[in-house]
């Protein structure tokens, strides 16, 4: 049975509790953000998606969000909610992977005092606390069997009751949900309930990985940059060409997150208001296995993988053509000739 004290409730309680006062007013007043400004991109058939998305902001359908990780599946959901009617309301995230059979009624409907052991008081679940704000539900696919048809219980009586209460509460929250396996292929499996499935899959989207839109790799970089530096007081400002390219013909296995990752660490060590490639982390970029990996994922020619090659060996040179070329196996003569081709 569950207990007051259990390190899943704290981290849940914590993903739960909704922002100070003030900040709920600050996102409730002033101008309405558009979902295009939150949540940017310039990938058209991923602007279509979200153009879609827009029109069922402020409906209470349920929104499914699929993708694999690092995707943005969580600024995505996060969009939606400040995007919404429900913008000065409780955001609340409930992370699937952590909610055992034990303890999903407890964390999600609360429960009343005495209704186990250790339940010396009584305690709101995540969907009283959500209000009629937004209940993220990520990773749905971690959900069992059992707890899945709970949760379908719940959206189609949209009611509730806690554990060991009588009182049926209303759920009036909007649902979003994400999940980086294919439910689809999932309920095919038997690994999901169908109806379940059919329940949240009513406005959906699937996030393309980084390296699909290879048009978001700069702005979301530059983006990233500029808060980061505005949030660790740091100089950076920009990046030079050297590191752009870098960062564009990097293949992002790790999608957003991995490039989001690696710019907040450049943001910190750059120690000037341009980032130049020497401050990205070299063990993370500029790889054999990354550059192979961005030569199969985007189908580059002989030629394409080559000028990689050579452009990464005089990066590590520090631009002295001489020890490039004795890297290399190559003459001075050909870097420089290739140069004024350039």
């Amino acid at each position: 049975m569950p207990s007051n004290g259990s390190g899943a409730t704290r981290r849940m309680r914590r993903a739960a509790s909704p922002p100070p006062p003030e900040e709920s007013d600050r996102a409730s007043a002033g101008r309405r953000p558009s979902l295009k400004s939150l949540f940017r991109t310039r990938s058209r058939s991923l602007e279509r998606e979200i153009a879609m998305l827009g029109r069922a902001l402020d409906l209470p359908t349920t929104i499914l969000i699929q993708g694999d990780s690092g995707t943005g599946k969580d600024r995505l959901a996060r969009a939606l909610h400040d995007a919404s009617n429900r913008r000065g309301r409780p955001f609340v995230r409930v992370e699937a992977a952590n909610l055992s059979d034990d303890l999903f009624e407890s964390e999600l409907f609360g429960h009343e005092r005495g209704a186990f052991t250790g339940a010396v008081s009584g305690k709101r679940g995540l969907l009283e606390v959500a209000g009629d704000g937004t209940v993220y539900l990520d990773e749905v696919s971690s959900l069992s069997l059992a707890g899945q048809a709970k949760f379908l219980r719940v959206l189609q009586e949209r009611t509730f009751r806690r554990l060991g209460g009588v009182v049926v509460h209303p759920f009036r929250a909007r649902l979003v949900v994400s999940s980086r396996r294919d439910l689809s292929e999932l309920v095919r499996e038997k690994g999901f309930r169908d109806d379940f499935f059919y329940r949240i899959d009513v406005v959906s989207v699937r996030l393309p990985r980084l390296s699909d839109r290879p048009e978001d790799i700069l702005p979301l970089a530059r983006q990233c940059l500029k808060e980061s530096a505005r949030d660790y007081g740091r100089p950076a400002r920009r990046f030079s060409r050297d590191a752009e390219e870098l960062l564009a013909r990097h293949p992002w296995p790790g999608n957003v997150r991995e490039l989001f990752h690696v710019v907040q660490k450049a943001a910190l060590t750059a120690d000037g208001p341009i980032v130049s490639a020497a401050d990205l982390p070299s063990g993370e970029l500029g790889s054999v296995e990354s550059i192979l990996g961005a030569a199969v994922e985007r189908r580059w020619t002989l030629k394409e993988l080559s000028n990689a090659y050579i452009e990464e060996t005089l990066r590590r040179a520090g631009g002295n053509r001489s020890l490039a070329a004795k890297r290399l196996g190559v003459s001075r003569k050909f870097l420089w000739e290739r140069a004024k081709k350039k």
